[in-house]
C-alpha cells in the first residue's frame, strides 16, 4: 500500500525554523547585550514550588513530578509536600546567605495553603512567578482556547486575591498549547519560562504584544539529573558551574542567560542542600556573574 502524497505536505517547511513566534537567527548573529555593572553572564535560578494533587486526572499525561503509584500515593504526595514545607526554606536560607536573588514559581493552589512561604519569598526580595493552577492543570492543544483561557484567568485571579501581580509564567510541566503564548500575553504576563530555544531572551510575537521567552535549561534540572539520571549532587553542581564558566568565555561575542530550575523536594533535602550552597558561593564570588530574577533579566536584555 502506497503512502498518500499529502502525508508529506508540510506548509511550514522552509529556511530557518517552522514557527513564526520569533525571528530566526544563528547564534553568531546575536546583538551583544550589556548587563548591569559590567557583568558578563546572567544566571537565572527558578525554584519550582508546585502543588501536585494526590488524585491527578493525568490528562493528557501525568506531570513528571506528579503522583506515581495508585491512589492514594501518600509516599510521593508527602515528599512533594515536604518540599514546600521544609526543603524550600533551606533553599531560601542558601540564597539569603549567598546574597543572591531568584525566581520562585508558585502554583496558585499554594497561595492559600502556604501563605508563610509566599511572605518569606517576598521578604527576601525574590520574584514570584505564576506556575499555573497546580500540577494537574496542564495546558495542551486538546483544550479549546476558551477552556485554556479560563485556566489562566483563574490562576491570575488567585494571585490577585493574594495581593500579587506576577509578570512571569511557568506552565505546569512546562507544557503549552499552540495558543498559550497568546493567552498569556492577553492575561498581562510579560515573560514565559517554558521555551529554551536559545540562551538569550527572545521576544515572541502575539496578537496582544510581545511575550519574552527566558531560557530555563531542562538539561540542568535537578530532578532530571539527580532523580532521573541518578547523578551525584557534586556532579550536578559541577555541570552548572562548568556551563557558567563556558558561557563567560563566550561573552566577547554576546552576553547570555544560564537558567536552571530547582525543585524543593529534591535539592531541599538535608543531604543535598550543601551542593546548592557551594554552587551559589561560586556565583556570589564571581564579579562577572549576575544572579538575578527573571523580570530583571528580561529588562536588562531589552
Amino acid at each position: 500500500m502506497s503512502l498518500d502524497p499529502s502525508h508529506l505536505d508540510y506548509p511550514n517547511r522552509r529556511h530557518g525554523q517552522d514557527i513564526d513566534r520569533h525571528d530566526w537567527r544563528l547564534a553568531k548573529d546575536r546583538a551583544k547585550a550589556s548587563l548591569p555593572d559590567g557583568r558578563k553572564l546572567a544566571v537565572m535560578p527558578v525554584v519550582a514550588c508546585e502543588h501536585h494533587p494526590i488524585d491527578p486526572s493525568k490528562t493528557p499525561f501525568n506531570h513528571p513530578h506528579g503522583m506515581i503509584t495508585p491512589f492514594p500515593d501518600l509516599r510521593h504526595f508527602t515528599t512533594r509536600d515536604y518540599g514546600n514545607r521544609v526543603g524550600v526554606f533551606r533553599i531560601l536560607k542558601a540564597f539569603r546567605e549567598a546574597g543572591l536573588t531568584a525566581t520562585f514559581a508558585l502554583s496558585a493552589a499554594l497561595l492559600d495553603r502556604a501563605r508563610p512561604l509566599v511572605d518569606a519569598i517576598l521578604s527576601d526580595g525574590h520574584e514570584i512567578a505564576a506556575a499555573g493552577l497546580h500540577g494537574d492543570a496542564i495546558h495542551h492543544s486538546g483544550l479549546s482556547q476558551a477552556e485554556e483561557g479560563a485556566i489562566i484567568a483563574q490562576s491570575r485571579a488567585a494571585f490577585a486575591q493574594a495581593g500579587l501581580e506576577p509578570v512571569s509564567w511557568l506552565s505546569p510541566a512546562r507544557q503549552q498549547s499552540f495558543a498559550t503564548p497568546d493567552l498569556l500575553a492577553e492575561a498581562g504576563f510579560a515573560a514565559v519560562l517554558d521555551w529554551e530555544t536559545d540562551q538569550v531572551p527572545l521576544a515572541m510575537r502575539t496578537p496582544h504584544g510581545p511575550l519574552t521567552a527566558l531560557p530555563v535549561h531542562n538539561e540542568l534540572d535537578d530532578f532530571k539529573l539527580l532523580i532521573e539520571r541518578k547523578q551525584t549532587e557534586e556532579s550536578w553542581a559541577r555541570q552548572i558551574a562548568e556551563a557558567a564558566a563556558f558561557l563567560l568565555g563566550e561573552h566577547e561575542r554576546f552576553g547570555q542567560v544560564l537558567g536552571f530550575s530547582l525543585t524543593p523536594f529534591v535539592i531541599g533535602q538535608p543531604f543535598r542542600i550543601g551542593a546548592l550552597e557551594r554552587l551559589l558561593a561560586v556565583f556570589a564570588d564571581n564579579e562577572a556573574i549576575w544572579c538575578a530574577r527573571a523580570q530583571d533579566i528580561k529588562s536588562a536584555f531589552r
